[in-house]
């Protein structure tokens, strides 16, 4: 099914494709991709580019031209058509919700096909439905692992790569990975208090009530003293120390700090983000609640210190996650296939480009840096001039600089 409207500033297309829940089984279950195709009005002879969200398990941002959303777009459409792609199981792809029919290994069977390797195919599909020899590909954080597994997979697709904050670990443990991130994060809480050193016992506050269960969220579950710890997750944003600080200056059983909380901390909306972070990771072998299990390695982390992009066992209790508990056991177990081809990688001819932020709290930059340097024609841009979100807080400068590195004029 094909769409087409104006709205300002924009000419949009949106289609539904109909493709293989498994690919290696064209003739099995099907599934609904859904992408939005933008272009300027004096630009529908441009060529394409396909942009990976961040995630997993996030739909593409909706385009609001006249109000600068996303920051990268007007960039992009200097060059480019752009097609946004609802990656499966998000937003209008089949979406993936907190109850799935059948059993638990059904569902867990189900839910191993909405890694990067099966989202790489239903791009290389719907290139190939749309009748394009080769276009860009724009991937933000997980989008990056996306255009990794794309390099590896099907690089005659492509006629560029550029990564922002995404350039992930090859063949790297997935230990190794968490160990990397906890030890970001524990700058990120030490940086975070030395700022708002009155939110250290307003925190120690909070674990003390969650401790008694005397905090209770809008929807029910009680907001336990783990769940209180992943409050820090934003810290690796521009902004998410103020952000984080204007939550925890409410009184803590107040409604506005009750609905920020549950709000910060929900994985309803998005539940592939907390069944398949992990595995998202996994360049191979099996996760088995890797972050829980590094957490507990260190025992010199402090009570209250807050945790990042992290997910554990104990959220799979809340009424929210509960009915994909059983199979989010069955897929830490998992023994994954690897994401990525390291020869593949190595024989790499595609121009492209990385943006990899220096100090970011979710991508370890040493990953991305040896990542980098094992794929010919990868050109690297280490900046700290931003967080992990730099394409969305300087979208214009960042896309520019990328395609200016990927294209010889830098």
């Amino acid at each position: 099914m094909e769409v087409r409207r104006q709205i300002p500033n924009l000419i949009v297309t949106e289609r539904e494709h109909s493709l293989p829940l498994d690919h290696g089984e064209p003739q099995g279950p099907r599934i609904t991709v859904f992408t939005r195709e933008l272009a300027d009005p004096e630009g529908l002879d441009r060529p394409l580019l396909v942009y990976f969200q961040g995630g997993p398990g996030f739909e593409a941002e909706r385009p609001v031209r006249t109000g600068g959303q996303p920051a990268w777009l007007d960039r992009a459409l200097k060059d480019f058509r752009v097609l946004m792609l609802d990656q499966r199981g998000t937003g209008r792809s089949t979406p993936v919700g907190t109850s799935l029919p059948g059993s638990p290994e059904s569902q867990a069977e189900y839910l191993s096909h909405f890694r990067a390797d099966a989202i790489v195919a239903d791009a290389e599909a719907i290139r190939r439905e749309l009748g394009v020899e080769r276009w860009s590909l724009l991937g933000q954080s997980f989008g990056g692992f996306c255009a990794t597994r794309y390099l590896s997979a099907a690089p005659e697709g492509l006629r560029e790569a550029l990564f922002t904050g995404g350039l992930p670990p090859v063949g790297a443990a997935v230990d190794d990975v968490y160990r990397a991130t906890f030890a970001r994060m524990r700058a990120r809480n030490e940086a975070y208090y030395a700022r708002y050193p009155e939110d250290r016992e307003r925190v120690r506050a909070l674990l003390s009530l969650a401790a008694a269960g005397e905090l209770v969220l809008p929807g029910g579950d009680p907001l336990t003293p783990a769940r209180v710890r992943q409050l820090g997750h934003v810290l690796g944003m521009a902004g998410g120390a103020e952000r984080l600080h204007y939550v925890l200056e409410l009184p803590p059983g107040s409604p506005a700090f009750l609905h920020d909380a549950e709000t910060a901390t929900s994985f309803a909306r998005n539940p592939i983000y907390a069944i398949l972070h992990e595995s998202c990771w996994a360049d191979g072998g099996a996760t088995r609640w890797s972050a829980q299990r590094v957490l507990a390695e260190l025992e010199d982390w402090p009570e209250d210190f807050l945790t990042g992009e992290h997910v554990f066992p104990w959220m799979f209790e809340s009424p929210s996650l509960a009915p994909l508990r059983q199979a989010a056991e069955l897929l830490a177990e998992r023994e994954w296939p690897r994401l990525y081809d390291p020869r593949a990688l190595a024989a790499n001819e595609v121009p492209g480009a990385a943006a990899v932020y220096a100090e970011d709290a979710y991508v370890e930059r040493a990953f991305s840096e040896r990542t980098a340097a094992a794929i010919p024609g990868m050109r690297m841009w280490l900046t700290s001039e931003y967080e992990h979100d730099g394409l969305a807080r300087d979208g214009e400068r960042v896309l520019g600089r990328l395609l200016d590195l990927a294209r010889g004029r830098l």
